[in-house]
């Protein structure tokens, strides 16, 4: 017998429309469809959800995170995915990309292992594949990537981690101009895996190059990249120039300035951008002192940096990502599209809409954002203490 669950008085987040209230039916973990108005509905064997009132958004898909709550994805630990596939569900991500950063082949290739062990079983969040941040990245913009692990790019490397991870690899951040960089991208491209590119030092004609070949994706636009100048309009422009490149925003009040984000929101629009929290361990615990990618990091005031002031990823979660957002005068439907469904179409997921034949990867949230509960393929993975379920 199938599973049914009907969500009641839910404002429902559509592509072009917020909906004040809503009756959304639930069968076989898939969205099967949606009426409008409070309902109640009067049929048996059917679980009951009380939306309240509240906003009922697609579960939100973060490409990019290195870990929550006190864990690190390169501690190559099963505990360590699961404890940040329960941090991603608790902050209103249902769908998730496994992120390194540079490390030795051994480090990575345990990563790896650690990732595939959780695969099927998560607690939380679902992963949906791993994002490989390095390590052909350039010295000169390394940002917070140890130098120490930063190499050229390596086919018969990258065959060897991709023999450990299959289908797993679905995005590599590389800097295309350093030497082999275009001989990967193009072997990447051929296997169906995202290129993007950042901690890059290159060229508006390299950059460009890199695009028309089959780059696809800017990693933390801004940050580890040259700045737009009028006479080296550099990688940024020349990502603004192609209508297939998404751009990833980190909107956290410190790595872009708010006029920044409303400028790739204005040339890229809501399909173009990617909301994502870059976040490491600090993420749930707030300031103290970390260890992360090899450095030691400070987060003061929410920020976290290296040393030498480096910014040193972010402490940002999905839900208040999508609230900054909202704040910086872009709409919620387009904010819902740059967290949610522009992710989920880029990496090919039946997810990150809300809408009949979509998976019911579902988040409730208060008017401040709060995440009430998270459901994962029809079922709650996290609830907060009193929400109604």
């Amino acid at each position: 017998m199938s599973e049914r669950t009907v969500i009641t008085d839910a404002r429902i987040v559509l592509p072009d429309q917020v909906v004040p209230s809503a009756v959304v039916w639930i069968r076989d973990g898939v969205v099967e469809r949606i009426e409008p108005g409070k309902g109640p509905v009067q049929e048996e064997n059917v679980r009951h959800i009380d939306g309240q009132g509240m906003l009922l958004i697609p579960g939100m898909v973060d490409v990019h995170i290195h870990g929550a709550e006190g864990y690190d994805m390169m501690d190559g630990t099963e505990e360590s995915v699961q404890a940040v596939s329960r941090a991603c569900a608790a902050t209103g991500c249902t769908s998730f990309l496994a992120t390194s950063v540079s490390s030795s082949l051994d480090d990575l290739l345990a990563m790896i292992r650690s990732v595939k062990g959780v695969i099927g079983r998560e607690a939380g969040a679902r992963i949906a594949g791993l994002h490989l941040e390095g390590p052909y990245l350039n010295p000169k913009r390394k940002g917070m990537q140890h130098e120490a692990h930063l190499r050229h790019p390596d086919i018969a490397e990258m065959e060897r981690i991709l023999q450990e991870a299959g289908p797993l690899v679905k995005m590599v951040t590389l800097a295309p101009e350093l030497p082999n960089g275009m001989e990967l991208l193009a072997y990447l491209v051929e296997k169906g895996i995202i290129v993007a590119l950042a901690h890059s030092d290159a060229t508006y004609e390299e950059a460009s190059r890199a695009f028309q070949a089959g780059a696809s994706h800017v990693t933390h636009c801004f940050n580890g990249m040259p700045p737009i100048h009028h006479r080296a309009p550099g990688l940024i422009a020349a990502a603004f120039e192609e209508p297939h490149v998404s751009l990833q925003a980190i909107v956290d009040g410190v790595h872009l300035h708010p006029a920044i984000v409303r400028l790739m929101h204005r040339i890229k629009g809501p399909r173009g951008m990617v909301l994502i929290t870059d976040a490491l361990q600090a993420m749930g615990l707030g300031d103290g002192d970390y260890r992360f990618g090899g450095h030691d990091v400070t987060v003061q005031d929410g920020i976290a940096r290296l040393a030498d002031g480096t910014l040193a990823s972010s402490t940002v979660t999905m839900n208040e990502a999508l609230r900054l957002t909202t704040e910086l005068g872009i709409s919620l439907a387009d904010a819902v599209t740059m967290a949610a469904t522009t992710p989920a179409s880029l990496l090919g997921l039946p997810a990150g809409r809300l809408e009949p034949g979509c998976a019911a990867d579902l988040t409730l949230l208060n008017d401040r954002f709060e995440v009430q509960w998270t459901m994962v393929g029809g079922e709650i993975r996290y609830a907060a203490v009193g929400s109604s379920r």
